[in-house]
């Protein structure tokens, strides 16, 4: 596959950069609304049936427009799950025999992990607003394991339609094999900027989406006294070549994955070159349509004063 360098983007407008920056809690928010209202009609056969919940979901979405109305929502999220959940419990004081219900108990399990994910995902925006431009110190075992997790909560949320495995000698026909990698110079350390673990995450969830089970997901990083590269392929539907160029836009899809559900805002791809060139990277793409897809980031690694 050939590769193209992608050098522009359109002009970005205040509350288009906002939701760049809050990607992760969009995503994690819509996964949450989704099995609020799964509960609701496992329990009484009514989707709007969490009230309080849907529309909490509902208001934080529409706040992460605005920079200061959504980094308030993240300082107040663990009051906002607790609110969550102590209306899902008065539902099901209310409904008792659906305690017992199978599917309900399962909904619960993911709505925790969802929980555990947004709170994380609260904080580590909340520490970036502090450090936005500077490098600082992350473990690739942790990273890995973060990674992992966000995997396994994907794998729950699809309610046993597919899992995900890291050895391909035990890959079934429904499995994705992730074939994960990060290296250091440092051994056990490795510098980046915060958001890019953002754009790490959201390449690798585009990358999932649009390879079928039984895919193949590549993961690589690989840190350099002289830069940070990363590479993403995987095994899926692939980019229409006239659309390679145009798909990095704001709140694009390529027309041949419109009948892939998301939960997203269609702006995972713009956020990785926004940030790519915010910190003054190169970012190409490969792609072949119905063989699969490589994204390729390089970003030069500042003097070792500038790392925190």
């Amino acid at each position: 596959m050939r590769e193209i360098e992608i050098v522009d983007l359109p002009p970005l407008k205040p509350s288009e950069q906002s939701l760049l920056e809050m990607h992760s809690l969009l995503n994690i928010f819509n996964v949450l609304r989704g099995e609020l209202s799964l509960i609701g009609l496992q329990v009484a056969n009514n989707d709007a049936l969490l009230t309080r919940g849907l529309a909490t979901c509902d208001r934080l979405i529409g706040e992460l427009s605005d920079p200061k109305a959504s980094l308030a929502g993240a300082r107040a999220m663990d009051e906002h799950t607790a609110a969550i959940r102590l209306e899902i419990e008065a539902v099901l004081n209310r409904h008792p025999d659906a305690r017992s219900n199978p599917e309900v108990v399962e909904s619960q399990a993911n709505l925790q992990s969802v929980f555990s994910i947004l709170q994380v995902r609260a904080r580590e925006l909340l520490a970036r607003a502090q450090q936005r431009d500077r490098w600082v110190e992350f473990s690739p075992a942790t990273l890995r394991d973060d990674f992992e997790s966000v995997f396994a909560a994907i794998a729950r949320n699809s309610h046993g339609r597919f899992r995900f495995i890291y050895n391909a000698a035990v890959q079934q026909p429904g499995d994705y094999y992730i074939d994960f990698k990060i290296e250091s110079i440092d051994g056990d350390r490795l510098w980046m900027p915060p958001v890019f673990k953002d754009v790490m995450r959201d390449l690798v969830a585009n990358a999932r989406k649009y390879t079928p089970p039984g895919g193949h997901v590549t993961f690589a990083a690989h840190e350099s006294p002289e830069e940070l590269r990363l590479l993403i392929e995987d095994t899926g539907r692939g980019i229409p070549p006239d659309e390679i160029t145009t798909v990095v836009q704001f709140g694009r899809r390529a027309r041949n994955v419109s009948d892939v559900r998301t939960m997203g805002g269609g702006f995972g791809l713009t956020k990785a070159v926004f940030v790519t060139k915010q910190f003054g990277g190169r970012f190409w793409i490969a792609s072949q349509v119905g063989v699969g897809t490589r994204i390729r980031i390089v970003l030069p690694r500042p003097p070792a004063a500038e790392l925190i």
